[in-house]
């Protein structure tokens, strides 16, 4: 094969690739997408305060203030920069117990909706960063037993803010990895407000990723 034959094949090899990734790239700048996370979750039990209404009863309390919290989620991403987010999260269970044993015994769960803005900074072409704030409307079902209280239930439904950072690992222009940390700030039904964080790990599917961009 002489040079000039060389030349022509080495430059259409270039060409294919660069038509390959161009488009790919460009369509991942935009489009519907959706998703699941799951990790696990935190709450801010307030134990003080718990102590302080039930007086000389309890002497001490202990907290299972951790479980697994999962996400479903969708949104469009306008551009390189931004998006707008929605979806449904259950932070999971969490409950206290005083001493002496049988004082006072309380669970709480917690679930509801969110709508967000997100701010991305790409690093590299399929690594990059996310800040997000929102408001989620939120619904807390209590529930109470022991000798300092009779059986009780109570649920309360309230709006309030949420917030958090993440990173995103694009495997291919459609498929990617989240890593992120959330905290919801929840209002109970008596009267108790708190932060639920959320760390989390999912994936992410963009609609389209993997389709040509338009010719311009």
């Amino acid at each position: 094969m002489n040079r000039a034959a060389k030349t022509v094949g080495a430059l259409g090899l270039v060409g294919c690739v660069a038509a390959m990734n161009g488009p790919f790239a460009e369509a991942a700048d935009s489009g519907w997408y959706g998703g699941l996370n799951a990790g696990q979750s935190k709450a801010k039990i307030d134990d003080a305060r718990i102590l302080s209404d039930l007086g000389s009863s309890a002497t001490s309390i202990s907290d299972d203030d951790r479980d697994i919290g999962y996400k479903v989620f969708g949104g469009l991403k306008l551009n390189r920069n931004f998006a707008l987010e929605a979806g449904y999260f259950n932070l999971g269970n969490f409950s206290f117990t005083t001493t002496p044993a049988g004082t006072l015994d309380g669970k709480i769960k917690v679930q509801g909706l969110n709508l967000d803005a997100i701010g991305i900074l790409p690093i590299t072409p399929k690594f990059s960063a996310f800040g997000r704030i929102g408001l989620q409307y939120a619904r807390s079902e209590d529930s109470f037993s022991g000798t300092s209280a009779a059986n009780s239930s109570a649920s309360k439904s309230a709006a309030n803010y949420k917030a958090g950072v993440g990173v995103q690992y694009d495997f291919t222009p459609s498929l990617g990895m989240r890593g992120e940390w959330e905290r919801y700030r929840i209002d109970d039904a008596v009267g108790n407000s708190g932060d639920i964080d959320l760390l989390s790990v999912g994936l992410v599917y963009l609609f389209g990723g993997d389709k040509p961009a338009p010719a311009r």
